[in-house]
């Protein structure tokens, strides 16, 4: 019997998660890039796109639990890391946890909460653990954190501060389908009866499985000049113009690790200057704050990174003559 590849094992997780997500499988391997660096990922989309569904449609693949908090302006912090109950039977304070403890973590609307409950997420994005009443908890791994908000509607919302956003590994949209997926996704409704698809999916990794391809990820080789190249990149945000805060070094940390994952897609045990230049602007555009004239002019930080991108010299390319 031959022992699958980790390409043949993402494969098998691509095409499965595909079942109920049409037509997106360049965002749903953004997703499991972030997943299998351990990062955290902050989709970015209006209502009824498939945002939950994927969620779950993931879980589901990698054979994880899977909770949802739906982010309210009453939302608590407790409401998102547990509580610490007194059992008067056993005179003892018990946790109990709350939906960050699994595998696949689905925060709804996070900026409809206050920034109290927000900052709850902190830690465990972070370092993996919850502190509730001075005890650590740690979170189950593999781990991550998906986290939806409406870019359109704003009224009642509160605007993650950027320490939250530095949080998170990538921002993806999902967008709408085009008239050819829609008709796909119709006639995947006729057929599906009572039950939801996502349902009917079957498990093709095991959670010893994700972790072994994460280990994989971070073995990924990463030469000086691609080191280098990151840098560089992350260096531009820092001295353009357009740009009134410029990515951290977390950031190119992230980039960095998302480039071995990207990389392990692609069935590559190396990064090359293509991957880089994939993945800052999903990796590094939510991460900066424009200069109030490129704001007004209608830039975005991901539209930053492609004119660094388009000026900064390829490591490795020859010059034009």
């Amino acid at each position: 019997m031959a022992i699958a590849t980790p390409a043949l094992l993402i494969e098998r997780a691509i095409d499965n998660v595909e079942r109920v997500i049409v037509g997106k499988r360049h965002e749903i391997e953004l997703i499991l890039a972030a997943m299998l660096s351990r990062g955290h990922v902050l989709i970015e989309d209006v209502p009824g796109v498939g945002k939950t569904v994927l969620a779950r449609a993931l879980a589901r693949t990698v054979g994880g639990t899977f909770k949802r908090a739906q982010f309210t302006p009453d939302a608590l912090p407790s409401d998102v890391t547990g509580v610490s109950i007194y059992n008067q039977k056993s005179r003892q304070f018990e946790f109990r946890p709350g939906p960050v403890m699994a595998n696949v973590v689905l925060i709804d609307e996070i900026n409809r909460a206050t920034p109290k409950t927000q900052s709850a997420l902190l830690e465990v994005m972070e370092e993996r653990q919850v502190s509730v009443d001075g005890v650590t908890h740690p979170v189950p791994m593999p781990f991550i954190v998906l986290a939806t908000q409406n870019p359109v509607e704003y009224e009642g919302t509160f605007p993650l501060p950027e320490a939250q956003l530095d949080r998170f590994t990538m921002r993806v949209s999902l967008g709408y389908p085009d008239r050819t997926e829609e008709l796909t996704i119709l006639e995947r409704a006729a057929h599906d009866g009572e039950g939801h698809p996502v349902g009917n999916l079957e498990t093709v990794l095991s959670i010893g499985e994700v972790r072994a391809l994460q280990a994989h990820a971070r073995s990924v080789y990463v030469d000086g000049l691609i080191r280098e190249y990151i840098v560089a990149i992350v260096a531009a945000t820092r001295s353009s113009p357009e740009i009134r805060l410029g990515a951290s070094p977390r950031g190119s940390v992230a980039l960095f690790y998302a480039c071995q994952a990207w990389a392990l897609l692609r069935g590559r045990d190396f990064v090359t200057p293509d991957d880089v230049k994939a993945l800052a602007g999903v990796v590094l555009g939510h991460r900066l704050i424009v200069s109030p004239s490129a704001h007004g002019r209608g830039h975005a930080g991901s539209r930053a990174i492609a004119e660094i991108l388009d000026h900064l010299a390829v490591p490795g390319a020859r010059p034009r003559r």
